[in-house]
């Protein structure tokens, strides 16, 4: 399985406000610290807005704090969310399914258990089970950060 880069950046957003809430944090900031362009985070970020994992604050010295606490935030959930299809192959999507074989083959079956799988492995996992790991994490965003300002 391969996320798409917007769940993964949905996720690295999250954990970034999650590790950071002490204060109000930058799209600018965000992407210095992951070396992506803030574009690309406009419309991850517009995303978790509406799903009220995020909030904006307007303004001088505004920005963007989690909506809501990083235990009550499910990582399996967010996938959800934020994956456009989770369609592994073309033939889980009936109406532009081409595969001429897809009627006696057999795979569907097994790849939408693996599909199931995965989702349940990452249910149960709160945002905030991976705060433990700030201290390791906030050296490795100032990196990133002073090396995407020399570029």
């Amino acid at each position: 399985m391969q996320l798409t880069l917007f769940s993964d950046y949905a996720l690295r957003v999250s954990l970034y406000l999650a590790v950071h809430e002490e204060r109000l944090i930058s799209i600018e900031e965000v992407s210095r610290a992951y070396g992506v362009s803030k574009n690309h985070l406009v419309k991850v970020v517009a995303k978790l807005i509406e799903l009220g994992v995020v909030e904006s604050v307007r303004g001088r010295g505004g920005g963007l704090r989690l909506a809501r606490a990083a235990a009550d935030i499910d990582i399996g959930w967010l996938v959800r969310e934020t994956e456009p299809h989770m369609n592994l192959v073309e033939c889980f999507e009936m109406r532009t399914n081409t595969c001429p074989i897809a009627p006696a083959c057999g795979l569907k079956g097994v790849l939408l258990q693996a599909q199931r799988a995965f989702l349940q492995s990452l249910d149960g996992h709160p945002l905030s089970e991976f705060l433990p790991r700030r201290e390791r994490l906030i050296p490795l965003w100032n990196r990133s950060a002073a090396s995407y300002a020399e570029r």
